[in-house]
């Protein structure tokens, strides 16, 4: 691990911002960090509130989705929501759905099949509105660059509507509205939201026009700041609001779906990891083991007892899901090893029955072994199917793109995309793309780096401190949960590898002529145990530890070196 320092902050901002906060300079400094130097910033992301949320007439084409939207209502036209399989898919499919349907019955939702239709739009979605008699197509978190599927919706007389935040191409769909920020001539203020944000906008807009108040869609947060968490979408400005007040609905008035995954784990508060590590993957295995249509169904039951019923059988995908990838990450370990791969540049492999449910998971999970941009392919039809997954400072989806000679198709974002290729390019595209990242790619990215945010005396931890820490949340990227630093700490002589397999270090740490004891946990940091022998220097976290009824303020090492 190489632990990286992030640059100091303006002395003359945290000085000023510590003397109007009256607050410990280390937290002036972490706020100056993330760019907030005056009271009125301060107060703005301590304390999120609904007003400011943008105006969501501000985005490209919001009016004349709505009035199309308005349109079909008034006509009795046939409405398909359309959205991919992903928990920001399906959040926002169930989102929209939902607010339509308090409105207006005729309203269906459609989630594609992940091995008959793959990503995004299809032909075959189309085909099912053509035979439906659907009029109009909602489509969310996808189609910004389904233009052919449009066009031949176009041709059989039926509308889209494009709710989408992925990178658009040159070109986009002449849909009848296409709401996505990130297109050039969108001036919507900000660029970030997920594609369930994009469809939150929507009904946001639809509210207004009806003349709505914001508090009036509360309720549908909680969808919202599952997508939010799920999509790792930088927790800023909107996405911090909507994440912000998301998680008090989950953790107070949650729609059944939610509350019935809840129920099976019993946790009584959750934080946005939480959603990320418990709710997220549960709603994902749907889509990724039998089909999306699970998660809507759970997420828009309207009784208790069913979505206790429905929940159960996506807890039984999730050990489905876990198992498969537990498996095939292995394969793939054995596969590097056997084709002497492991100093290469890139990870890319490929076996023909690697279920396709869970091939961006096992991408992740070597990149834990092998800290390398890394792309997993499996037989999908007549075509190969890959998930690539980066890592931090490299752009994959432009390593992807200057591969675009043997690709099909791909899409995706700058950590993490989808590709398709034929089988016969697939030894071609592997060295085209080591190729393209050994040129690329700065070795310090290929070593996993720890940043941390700012150097902390271990004496400056207090309940206050804590408890204003706590404020900064809900965490996430570009509002990461800060990482501290303490030089030349040593053990008291109580510190002991923990676990079924002593893989856990727990110690009690000292400073200085501090009397107190500091607990601290380094999870996966037993190997490391001879290293507290002799002074020691840490990065971690602060979090709270609750044991025999006692709560405590708890180190989490996120590493451990020797001092110098």
């Amino acid at each position: 691990m190489r632990w990286t320092l992030k640059p100091e902050p303006n002395e003359e901002e945290v000085e000023k911002l510590t003397k109007e906060l009256g607050i410990d300079k280390v937290l002036s400094r972490l706020l100056v960090q993330r760019g907030i130097k005056t009271f009125d910033e301060a107060k703005e992301f301590f304390r999120p509130s609904l007003d400011n949320l943008h105006d969501p007439f501000l985005m490209k084409d919001m009016n004349l989705a709505v009035e199309r939207i308005e349109k079909a209502i008034e006509l009795k036209e046939r409405i398909l929501i359309y959205g991919d399989y992903d928990v920001d898919g399906t959040t926002a499919v169930s989102l929209l759905y939902s607010y339509i349907k308090d409105r207006y019955s005729d309203v269906t939702t459609y989630i594609p099949d992940r091995y008959k239709e793959g990503y995004g739009i299809s032909f075959l979605g189309v085909d099912f509105a053509i035979k439906n008699n659907f009029q109009l197509i909602i489509a969310l978190d996808c189609g910004i660059k389904a233009i052919d599927k449009v066009t031949y919706a176009k041709e059989n007389n039926i509308d889209f509507i494009i709710c989408d935040h992925h990178k658009p191409g040159q070109e986009v769909p002449e849909a009848v509205a296409v709401l996505n920020p990130k297109q050039i001539d969108c001036m919507y203020p900000y660029k970030e939201l997920c594609g369930c944000g994009v469809g939150f906008k929507l009904i946001e807009a639809l509210e207004y026009r009806n003349n709505g108040v914001i508090e009036n869609l509360i309720p549908y947060l909680d969808l919202v700041a599952i997508a939010v968490a799920a999509d790792i979408v930088p927790i800023t400005g909107e996405n911090r609001v909507l994440a912000y007040f998301g998680l008090q609905v989950i953790n107070t008035a949650p729609r059944n779906g939610i509350k019935a995954i809840i129920h099976q784990f019993g946790k009584k508060e959750l934080t946005i990891t939480d959603v990320v590590f418990i709710i997220a993957p549960r709603i994902n295995a749907a889509g990724r083991i039998k089909h999306g249509n699970f998660a809507v169904s759970l997420l828009t039951e309207l009784d208790y007892q069913i979505a206790l019923v429905e929940a159960s059988n996506i807890e039984k995908f999730n050990t489905d899901r876990k198992e498969l990838d537990a498996a095939i990450t292995q394969e793939a370990l054995i596969q590097i090893v056997n084709n002497k791969e492991e100093d290469k540049f890139t990870t890319v492999v490929y076996e023909e029955d690697w279920h396709k449910g869970v091939i961006g998971i096992v991408a992740s999970r070597l990149i834990e072994t092998y800290y390398r941009p890394t792309i997993v392919f499996t037989r999908s039809g007549d075509k190969l199917a890959a998930s690539a997954r980066s890592v931090k400072g490299f752009d994959v989806y432009n390593a992807i793109e200057a591969c675009s000679e043997y690709l099909v198709q791909f899409g995706g974002h700058k950590y993490a995309a989808g590709l398709t290729i034929l089988p016969e390019q697939y030894e071609n595209f592997k060295n085209k793309f080591e190729q393209v990242v050994s040129e690329s790619i700065h070795k310090n990215l290929l070593v996993p780096e720890i940043g941390i945010d700012v150097e902390l005396d271990l004496c400056s931890i207090t309940p206050k401190f804590y408890r204003i820490l706590q404020q900064m949340a809900p965490f996430g990227p570009q509002n990461l949960k800060p990482v501290f630093y303490s030089s030349c700490v040593r053990d008291n002589g109580y510190g002991k590898q923990v676990g079924g397999d002593k893989s856990h270090l727990k110690l009690n740490i000292i400073y200085g002529a501090d009397n107190r004891t500091y607990g601290a946990i380094g999870f996966s940091l037993g190997k490391k145990m001879k290293l507290i022998e002799n002074s020691f220097d840490i990065a971690y976290c602060l979090d709270e530890n609750t044991w025999n009824g006692t709560t405590s303020i708890q180190l989490v090492l996120k590493d451990l070196k020797q001092s110098i």
